[in-house]
């Protein structure tokens, strides 16, 4: 596979895309950076904003009809056309800005190919909507292989809570059942999604509405259901496709064991 950007490949034109945003972020790491803020506590950097661009730069020159939801700079083309790129340039952007390597890029063309860059490893985190690798520099793609061997589970405590007071993730992690089959982890990215498809984590687990189509999740949802991971809503729902969903939220799982695990402790709490 190349990542060349005049490829026929949709995938090899997310790899070079959130190659280009990883090398951004990367690149200006540790400087001091303006925050613009977004309101409600959030906010970008010039990182954000340099790395979307650079993105955008490889899509245009591959796909130039192609319409893309941007994080930053919002919908570019027709809301509503059947190709369409969702993109988050810098995933994890609080910890980005304080100094912390968890941050992830991600591409992802709606219910096809996807990216996920963490600029710090160097690793490429790819699907062609079929089946999931990675790829790192020098080496042999890997077929991402999900497990919950690590026991290892990620939950994003990141409000707003639209489940509350029926669910919340901080309630999960209480539970004397979570606590004695799973052990809890915060990286505050979805990073961490990516990484249950690749085994380094048992589960994901993050409230919300329909996040099929969020330029956060759409990438990392791709990846995990391309490795055969089981992806629902925190309500046991499929995620719907194309923005029609129908679970609220997010659980994805290594194996259907632990996802059943994990609904029935939040059944439980709820």
């Amino acid at each position: 596979m190349t990542d060349s950007y005049a490829s026929s490949d949709d995938a090899a034109v997310a790899i070079a895309g959130a190659r280009a945003g990883a090398d951004v972020v990367r690149t200006m790491y540790g400087r001091r950076l303006n925050r613009i803020d977004k309101g409600a506590g959030d906010f970008a950097t010039a990182a954000d904003v340099e790395a979307e661009e650079a993105i955008l730069g490889v899509i245009r020159a591959a796909r130039p009809d192609d319409a893309v939801l941007g994080e930053e700079g919002g919908q570019r083309g027709a809301a509503d056309a059947v190709r369409q790129w969702l993109v988050d340039p810098l995933c994890g952007t609080l910890n980005y800005a304080v100094g912390n390597m968890l941050v992830a890029v991600n591409v992802a063309l709606r219910e096809g190919a996807a990216a996920v860059a963490d600029p710090f490893s160097g690793e490429v985190f790819f699907t062609d909507g079929e089946n999931a690798w990675v790829r790192n520099d020098g080496a042999e793609d890997a077929r991402l292989t999900p497990t919950p061997s690590t026991g290892l589970v990620d939950v994003n405590l990141d409000p707003p809570f639209p489940s509350a007071p029926g669910f919340r993730a901080v309630d999960l992690l209480a539970r004397p059942e979570f606590v004695e089959r799973f052990r809890p982890r915060v990286v505050s990215t979805t990073l961490a999604l990516v990484w249950v498809a690749a085994g380094k984590r048992a589960a994901y687990v993050t409230d919300g509405g329909d996040l099929s189509g969020s330029v956060h999740f759409a990438a990392g949802i791709a990846l995990c259901r391309a490795a055969g991971c089981v992806v629902t809503g925190i309500d046991g729902a499929p995620i719907g496709k194309a923005g029609r969903g129908l679970g609220r939220g997010l659980v994805a799982a290594a194996d259907e064991e632990t996802h059943g695990l994990l609904m029935s402790m939040m059944r439980g709490r709820s």
